[in-house]
C-alpha cells in the first residue's frame, strides 16, 4: 500500500502533504525530526492528521499533488472531515 498524508504542528497551523509506502516510518521520521533541513523539521510538523491508502505509488504521488495545488481551506475541509479533532493519527496506526 502507498499513502498521502497531511501533518501538522498544531490544530489549523503549519500543513504539510507527503506520500509514502510507509506511514508508520514515515510518521515516526515527522515526530523524530529524522530529516534534518526539511520542511516538516523546521516548521515541527510532528501530527499526522490525515491520510488516504492507494495500491500504487502513481496514485498517492498523484493525489498529493493535487492537494498541494489546492487552497489551504480545501486541506484544512478534508481533514476535518475525517478527524474533526485533529488527533494524531499516528497513535491509532498498528
Amino acid at each position: 500500500m502507498f499513502y498521502t498524508y497531511i501533518v501538522t504542528n498544531k490544530r489549523r497551523g503549519v500543513l504539510y502533504t507527503g506520500h509514502t509506502e510507509d506511514i508508520n516510518k514515515r510518521a515516526w521520521e515527522h515526530r523524530t525530526h529524522v530529516i534534518k533541513g526539511s520542511f516538516s523539521e523546521t516548521y515541527n510538523c510532528e501530527s499526522l492528521v490525515w491520510f488516504e491508502a492507494y495500491d500504487t505509488r502513481g496514485e498517492a504521488k498523484g493525489r498529493e499533488k493535487q492537494i498541494k495545488n489546492w487552497k489551504r481551506d480545501w486541506k484544512i475541509e478534508l481533514i476535518e472531515a475525517q478527524n474533526p479533532n485533529w488527533r494524531d493519527l499516528a497513535d491509532t496506526l498498528l
